[in-house]
């Protein structure tokens, strides 16, 4: 690997908040920085994991699960009475991801909040929070991160890597980046390269964030942040994980207030306004609005064919077996893109597959449908 090592660490720690074990990785002291695609250099980097099931020797029964936009290294519980994972009921023995058979690993990305280095991070020159003085990071950057963490465990070839929306774009990256190390890949409502449609929306968030002035360019202290600019960029997030149908089964017209006195003011509110601003509020009190610019801009930039003449080529380096799927409802990522996905994939030669999950949810769905996905991860997972 390019990046030499310093000094490493694995230390078993329980997170208070949580009650699961958080492991921690750091690599790429300085002066041997890890150089990103911005070619600015980053170092030291700290990368939150989590682990299931047992590594075998020969080292290549591992799978990566990678997380969505505000997801963590967390995918499921360890141990009676935690916290549940936000892919639980897939990851354990006799279930989809199957850990009396795989070595299941997730960490945190780098640019989050969640354990891993991101702009919430003491910059090491100073000792405050990097803030907006964090280089800009790709999904790319995030890729080289979790395979330094991988060869750290030992190992040696991936059995698949899996994951949905920002953890999709990851699942490709790694099957184009390290194409000699990946087995299978499972793409869950991610397309090969991001839309205007969906830079637009990121975009949008983006700004409620930067106008609050609380945001202050970034320099916020820790629980001083623009909590109200984040709170709106949750709520545009989570309309776009919805759709027409699953808006309508959920809250349909339901009024909370009384009527007509709350009726016609703006002090009662719609059932669905309700539901908004809950999920802001909670994404407020776990996540960090500058995390939250910088996934959003890696998500932004994500082009499979970026420095690599072009996308098709880009494709062209994939040998694991590829199974991408689409979900019906989905607004954010439309099914129309992964099918596209397809069948770019096999006009190039890769061996790929398209399943589209039929569900009124949106994109969410992946996180919702688990009878379904999990059946479609156990049915790929399990052909030769």
């Amino acid at each position: 690997m390019a990046v030499q090592l310093r000094r490493s660490h694995r230390d078993l720690s329980w997170d208070a908040s949580t009650e699961a074990p958080r492991q921690y990785y750091t690599f790429a002291h300085p002066p041997c920085e890890l150089v990103l695609d911005s070619g600015q250099k980053l170092g030291p980097i700290t990368v939150a994991y989590e682990t299931y099931g047992q590594l075998n020797a020969a080292g290549d029964n591992a799978i990566l699960i990678a997380h969505a936009l505000t997801g963590d290294s967390h995918v499921a519980s360890h141990a009676p009475g935690e916290r549940e994972g936000w892919w639980e009921p897939l990851v354990g023995t006799g279930r989809a991801f199957d850990t009396s058979r795989y070595f299941v690993v997730c960490s945190n990305v780098l640019g989050g909040c969640q354990g891993t280095t991101g702009p919430s991070s003491p910059d090491p020159k100073t000792g405050r929070p990097w803030g907006m003085r964090f280089p800009v990071i790709t999904i790319r950057d995030m890729v080289r991160v979790q395979r330094h963490l991988l060869d750290y465990l030992g190992v040696r070839r991936l059995a698949a890597v899996a994951g949905g929306s920002m953890g999709g774009l990851q699942v490709l990256e790694w099957a184009v980046t390290y194409p000699e190390l990946v087995e299978k890949a499972l793409v869950f409502a991610a397309p090969g390269r991001i839309s205007p449609q969906a830079i637009a929306y990121n975009e949008v968030m983006r700004q409620a964030i930067m106008l609050d002035p609380a945001w202050q360019g970034g320099d916020y202290q820790p629980g001083q942040g623009p909590a109200r600019g984040l709170a709106v960029a949750r709520m545009l997030g989570m309309i776009t994980y919805q759709s027409c149908e699953s808006m309508n089964r959920k809250f349909g017209r339901a009024f909370r207030g009384r009527i007509p006195t709350d009726y016609f003011s703006f002090q009662g509110q719609f059932e669905v306004e309700s539901y908004l601003h809950y999920q802001g509020q909670k994404l407020v009190r776990r996540f960090d609005a500058n995390s939250y610019l910088y996934l959003t801009r890696a998500m932004d930039l994500f082009d499979l064919g970026l420095g690599r003449g072009g996308y098709e080529e880009a494709l062209k380096h994939i040998q694991a077996r590829t199974l991408v799927v689409g979900i019906s409802s989905d607004i954010l990522y439309p099914a129309a893109l992964e099918r596209e996905l397809v069948e770019d994939l096999r006009r190039v030669g890769v061996e790929a597959e398209y399943v589209e999950l039929q569900s009124p949810f949106g994109h969410d769905a992946f996180l919702i449908e688990f009878e379904q996905v999990g059946a479609i991860i156990s049915d790929f997972l399990w052909k030769g």
